[in-house]
């Protein structure tokens, strides 16, 4: 009876061991008459109370297990490599070589035998043909037609109404550099005015942002590139003074500067020039010229100066008399000087266009010293050699002939271009291109024959003397409202682009058709022929 009981509490004790686990998890209780171990793979807490009862008394024990908890994380990743490859070959194509044996050398040897002299004959007669004398082969795209590349300029210059009165191209043909100022009259010496470059070649050019912005505190009238440094610029101002910059460094650009000494010119500067020195052919110095009748040569020394090294002045009485000039307008003795060009075959030689409309050859060798009374601290010397007949107004522009040695153009306010040999006063030939002023005239780098001007009427006119003697072959049109067109420079590098400068204050990048970029068959011959034909 006492066993049953125990029995009887055991099973009922399992029973409710079994109730309690039976909503979380598995439970393996006592079987009858022993203790079993409670598991729960679910639950955090199991509790299960378990009752002895015996007849000698009763016995109460209360067990208890307890898990951690179980900690649960959720974590995703994803990763997509995807590579796309594709090779695709032809079948290659087997190259025969023929064994050398199948080559039959005494045959072979002795054609070359019987070709050999008259091989050499024609050799020979080609070497002697002048058949393609002055061509140069040119790889270039054909260009049909001349075109406007760019519509170059700076907003603030235009917004103060001022003109591009200079351009000049850097010495590896990809920046171009224009000075605003002003030509027309009026006090301009405290006008702030600007030098602005755009470099061609870098991406993303924007015509209205030039790549580099000097202001200077004066009108800039005129602008030269160094020969051999693409950064370095020359520019003469309204107040006389010149200066130099340094266009890579946008922070100090000034380089040197004359200052206003007496030294300096006394008038505005009308034109720059970079020349090499004579006895170090690297080194090179800046000629100025101006109205105030001097022409000055200027050497970069330290501390940012300009320091005169050798100086002229033109005076009237001291012009050789190889044409009737006019009285001075003036009334004075110094000539005024206008614009100045250089031999290409002579460094020393160079022409000036004057104030009284005749050109000037003239010798930096000359020795005789000027009479005239103005301030120097270097001896003035007298370097007029040979007066030509004049223009009918003052001269703007002159421009040397790369291929001849004796041949140069004038233009003027007469709207004539005037071609000269130096070996002559009166000129070869004489065009009229304008019923108004001629501020610019340029000979081809690369033509012998052809030549630009720049015109008051606000166009560019381009003549090719093969084809006509008397009229352009192509006139561009720079400006709708003919505002003139003050300045133009051929590109020596890049030789299909030409600049030209006006009073609106734009640049234009003109690209120029082939026929002004390839040289003719004997170009070069009929240009000495019509050097000699005139002056006989």
């Amino acid at each position: 009876t006492a066993t049953r009981a125990q029995s009887g509490l055991l099973e009922r004790a399992g029973s409710a061991g079994v109730a309690v686990l039976a909503t979380g998890g598995v439970a393996s209780g006592p079987g009858p008459g022993r203790p079993g171990p409670l598991q729960d793979e679910t639950l955090g807490v199991a509790s299960v109370p378990s009752q002895w009862r015996a007849v000698q008394g009763i016995r109460e024990e209360t067990k208890s297990c307890q898990t951690a908890s179980i900690a649960t994380a959720n974590a995703s990743a994803q990763a997509r490599n995807h590579v796309d490859a594709q090779v695709q070959t032809e079948a290659p194509v087997p190259v025969s070589v023929q064994p050398l044996s199948r080559y039959d050398v005494p045959r072979l040897a002795a054609f070359l035998r019987r070709v050999e002299a008259m091989v050499i004959r024609e050799l020979n007669k080609n070497w002697q043909s002048h058949a393609f004398d002055g061509f140069e082969v040119n790889w270039t795209e054909q260009q049909q037609m001349v075109s406007c590349l760019y519509t170059l300029g700076y907003p603030p210059a235009q917004a103060q109404g001022l003109h591009v009165t200079g351009i000049s191209w850097n010495s590896t043909g990809s920046v171009v550099a224009c000075a605003y100022g002003r030509l027309d009259h009026g006090d301009w010496s405290t006008l702030k005015s600007f030098v602005c470059a755009w470099n061609l070649d870098r991406r993303g050019l924007s015509p209205r942002q030039p790549s580099a912005v000097v202001e200077v505190p004066s009108a800039v009238l005129c602008l030269a590139f160094h020969p051999t440094q693409p950064s370095h610029v020359a520019g003469g101002l309204y107040s006389g003074e010149v200066l130099v910059w340094d266009l890579s460094r946008p922070e100090d650009p000034l380089l040197w500067r004359t200052g206003l000494t007496d030294d300096t010119h006394t008038d505005p500067v009308s034109q720059v020039a970079w020349l090499p020195e004579p006895e170090h052919s690297h080194r090179f110095q800046v000629l100025s010229i101006a109205t105030d009748g001097k022409v000055l040569l200027w050497r970069g020394v330290g501390a940012g100066q300009l320091q005169l090294t050798e100086g002229f002045a033109l005076v009237m009485q001291q012009l050789p008399r190889s044409t009737k000039l006019k009285k001075h307008p003036r009334g004075e003795t110094e000539v005024g000087a206008t614009a100045v060009a250089f031999s290409s075959f002579d460094p020393r030689l160079f022409i000036l266009g004057t104030e009284g409309g005749f050109p000037l050859k003239c010798s930096l060798a000359a020795g005789e010293a000027a009479l005239t009374r103005m301030p120097s601290s270097v001896p003035l010397r007298a370097p007029a050699q040979f007066t030509f007949s004049p223009h009918g107004g003052p001269i703007y522009a002159v421009s040397c002939s790369p291929f001849h040695r004796n041949l140069f153009l004038s233009a003027g306010t007469d709207g004539h271009v005037h071609l000269y040999s130096m070996l002559q006063a009166p000129p070869l030939t004489s065009l009229q291109l304008s019923l108004k002023y001629l501020f610019a005239v340029r000979w081809s780098p690369v033509r012998p024959l052809v030549f630009a001007a720049a015109s008051g009427e606000g166009d560019v006119q381009l003549f090719d003397l093969q084809k006509s003697s008397q009229k352009p072959t192509v006139l561009i049109k720079q400006t709708q409202d003919e505002s003139p067109v003050y300045c133009l420079e051929f590109n020596s590098q890049q030789t299909q682009l030409l600049a030209a400068g006006d009073a609106q204050g734009t640049v234009k990048v003109w690209q120029l058709s082939t026929e002004f970029t390839e040289q003719g068959p004997r170009e070069a011959e009929d240009l000495d022929l019509l050097a000699a034909e005139v002056a006989t």
